[in-house]
């Protein structure tokens, strides 16, 4: 038996989808533990070879790949606890990580926290000031040296770093990219004098203009570099001990895995990877059903994480923003608010208004009804209160929730607010469900798409429980709780089913008319390389597949707009139309007529996504069963004002082709489908909960509570 396995950390739960090579799927969810996240990663794996029924040594020794996505560089960047770090950069610019963006003091804040513009600060600095050194050396954008490297500078400030207790250092100087030999230089001289020093070199990481974002990328690489290297590591030397044998591939931001020693040596590229596993999911999918635009929507215990699909593949993003520090990163486009299961419900003091996050209960203690030492509600809290879930058979009966300790949360919270305890549990609800409605607006509306094109697929252990509700208020017809229980994992499942997957960047400005030689000939250099580092990673040519993409502009104009770059041997021709293509794109996200052909066109970026092919086996379609009986529980639902008898219908006793109209739940293992009145659902053959959300129905306040099921 050979088995693929994704295991996947978020801030509440970790999550392990183990395929076997016929296609059986088996899941287990268990605690995260941060800090020391190790423990929660063996944790899974140790549920679910139990579940497999095999000793953990035995399942790693028949695992064929193990993949993992990974929250600890995000945790360190977030939680400003990461290494001691120098920075040596270009004499006359080591201000340049200071001073940020005009925008620094802002970027990155909510729209309640841009409100108090007199409250704005810069964030704690990552490198501060004593531990930034300049040195002498001057290179040209065109890559010419015109101030050789003062080595006895760079020797003098290594050693000042040094003594200052550093544990990693940044290199990144004016135009280190376009000509790298003085921050290989740099980086020699510190493995020469400071071998157990970390260092992270800005043309390493990114190969583009923007100086303060290219440094603030290599200051972050090194700052989150001990901490997340050393996890990585000792994570891959465990599963080497208990029996895996291959390379241990880890999630990167941009979409696709590579090899532990790679994610090691650029932990940069793992931050904001563990929503990316849910989008690679839903991509994959999607192919599967034909679904061209999705916008998957993952609501786990501590975020609401939104990415969108347009025509078949992610969106992606090139700009990353964090704790206010902007930096370069290739990822896919992924947004996230503090809004999920576990997030926090409250009074403001100052407003005496009922709120819903961003600060979470977090893994431990988790919500009340957890029992595990909670005294805030949270939103699974007010869930539990309404009569969602499952209490006696909660997490498949790993635990038990205690409702009543929930109810006296929520009344600690609607005493204060002179309203009854379900009322209160009920607003939060709505509250939390507009929060995510407005973040999927912001992903589509306001870029120009229309949400009624889109379907959406709501994924994470508490999305099918407000799925319906978000979707209705962002005008969305259609919901997919992807393959069922296995939606409560599918970040999981989607690191598994993800391909290793290279970036290469080539920065250089060309202008309109574009030279299709100069064009073929950086794209042939890109490929060269993408070839051979996949084939020493074991990949055949029939597994690799190479996309081009061109970041492109209006002359004059600051934000560039990514284009893809047609295949093969390109022609003047290409070269023109490559023109159209920007314009076409252009338009789309800023509205028809808002080009400007007429101030000229540049390419300030040509990048190359090289990705090895991972194939692991499909799942199968689910087998008939008889149809299923429904049981029955009281569940509040806001469109009569009441509790109702509920039909109530085991998940996995469906069958493919079953309907059911709400109101009704849907009760699985690790996840609970909610359908209020006027919606309805079917099940598919592969088992996705496929929901057509309807409308409440007219009038709904005064009619009678009715729920069916046809097999």
């Amino acid at each position: 038996m050979g088995y693929f396995c994704g295991i996947d950390i978020g801030g509440t739960f970790t999550d392990c989808v183990v395929l076997d090579d016929r296609g059986q799927i088996t899941l287990a969810k268990v605690s995260s533990t941060p800090p020391r996240f190790s423990e929660g990663f063996l944790n899974a794996i140790d549920a679910v070879a139990g579940r497999l029924g095999i000793p953990s040594e035995d399942f790693l020794g028949q695992t064929d790949l193990l993949l993992h996505g990974t929250t600890v560089g995000t945790n360190a960047l977030v939680q400003m606890k990461g290494a001691r770090t120098g920075l040596i950069t270009t004499k006359g610019h080591g201000d340049a990580l200071i001073i940020m963006r005009s925008a620094g003091r802002s970027a990155g804040l909510t729209i309640d926290e841009l409100l108090h513009v007199s409250h704005h600060r810069k964030p704690d600095p990552i490198v501060p000031r004593d531990r930034i050194k300049e040195v002498s050396e001057r290179v040209d954008w065109a890559g010419d040296v015109l101030l050789a490297l003062n080595e006895d500078e760079a020797r003098q400030a290594i050693a000042d770093l040094v003594e200052q207790g550093v544990e990693a250092i940044a290199v990144s100087f004016l135009w280190g990219f376009v000509n790298t030999a003085h921050e290989l230089r740099v980086k020699e001289l510190i493995e020469e004098l400071a071998p157990n020093v970390l260092v992270s070199c800005a043309h390493e990481l990114i190969a583009k203009h923007g100086e303060y974002e290219r440094t603030a990328a290599a200051a972050i690489n090194a700052f989150i570099g001990p901490t997340t290297s050393s996890y990585i590591r000792e994570i891959d030397q465990v599963t080497k001990d208990r029996g895996y044998r291959n390379p241990l591939l880890i999630m990167q931001a941009a979409g696709g895995v590579v090899p532990a020693d790679e994610a090691a040596r650029h932990p940069l590229f793992t931050i904001a990877s563990g929503p990316v596993g849910g989008v690679a999911g839903a991509a994959y999918l999607a192919g599967l059903l034909g679904h061209r635009n999705v916008i998957a929507a993952d609501m786990g215990g501590t975020s609401f994480d939104v990415g969108i699909i347009v025509d078949g593949e992610p969106i992606t993003s090139s700009e990353t923003i964090i704790n206010q520090y902007t930096f370069f990163m290739p990822r896919l486009d992924i947004e996230s608010i503090g809004s999920g299961g576990g997030s926090l419900v409250w009074v403001d003091e100052h407003t005496g208004t009922l709120r819903v996050g961003p600060h979470s209960a977090g893994a431990v203690p988790g919500p009340v009804c957890y029992g595990r030492g909670g005294t805030e509600p949270t939103v699974t809290d007010c869930d539990a209160v309404l009569g969602r879930y499952n209490a006696e058979n909660f997490l498949g009966g790993e635990l038990k929730l205690d409702r009543e300790a929930a109810h006296g949360a929520v009344e600690q919270v609607s005493g204060r607010l002179g309203m009854d305890s379900i009322s209160a549990a009920d607003g939060a609800l709505r509250i939390v469900e507009s929060h995510m409605a407005d973040l999927m607006r912001q992903m589509t509306v306001e870029r120009g798409r229309d949400p009624r094109d889109f379907v959406v697929y709501s994924f994470g252990g508490a999305g099918a429980a407000h799925a319906v509700a978000f979707a209705r208020e962002l005008g969305a017809r259609e919901v997919v709780v992807p393959l069922g229980d296995l939606a409560s994992t599918w970040s999981a499942l989607g690191v598994m089913s993800s391909d290793v997957l290279h970036v290469y960047e080539h920065s250089e400005l060309l202008l309109s008319p574009f030279s299709p030689a100069r064009m073929n000939e950086i794209y042939g250099e890109l490929e060269q390389r993408a070839i051979e580092q996949l084939r020493a990673e074991g990949f055949d040519d029939a597994d690799i597949e190479l996309s081009r993409v061109a970041e492109m502009k209006f002359s004059l104009q600051i934000h560039q707009v990514e284009v893809p770059v047609p295949s093969g041997e390109l022609t003047a021709e290409d070269a023109a139309a490559q023109i159209e293509r920007f314009i076409a794109r252009y338009e789309q996200i800023y509205g028809k007529g808002s080009a400007f052909p007429g101030a000229g066109t540049q390419i300030g970026l040509f990048k190359l996504l090289a990705r090895g092919n991972v194939r692991t086996p499909a799942p199968p379609e689910l087998e008939q069963r008889p149809t299923a009986e429904a049981g029955s529980r009281d569940v509040y639902w806001r469109e009569f004002g009441e509790f109702r008898p509920t039909a109530v219908y085991d998940g996995p006793a469906l069958s493919p082709g079953a309907s059911i109209d709400g109101p009704a739940i849907i009760d699985y293992p690790d996840t609970t489908v909610v359908l209020p009145p006027g919606a309805s659902a079917g099940l598919d053959a592969l088992g996705n909960v496929v929901i057509d959300v309807g409308s409440a129905p007219a009038g709904a306040r005064a009619g009678q509570s009715s729920a069916a099921v046809t097999a």
